[in-house]
């Protein structure tokens, strides 16, 4: 599976959770249940998630060296 995938799972899931959580907790305030989930999400995903943040960045710069021309020949491809 690729790493962003696993990655963007991860990221919905530290959001999905606290946010049941706290809508069950404070069940008129779903703006602070939001809020709240929002924040705890970051705190999380910027904590425990950074090996996948990194394996994410890795695999999208090597996909960008792939792409990636020299200067001739992007002006070899000129109209």
């Amino acid at each position: 599976m690729r790493a962003w995938v696993v990655y963007s799972l991860l990221r919905v899931l530290a959001f999905v959770v606290p946010l049941v959580v706290l809508s069950l907790l404070l069940p008129g305030y779903w703006w602070v249940a939001l809020i709240g989930a929002a924040l705890i999400g970051f705190c999380v995903s910027y904590i425990f998630l950074a090996p996948q943040r990194d394996r994410v960045a890795r695999q999208l710069a090597a996909a960008r060296a792939r792409d990636a021309r020299s200067a001739d020949e992007a002006a070899e491809d000129v109209d």
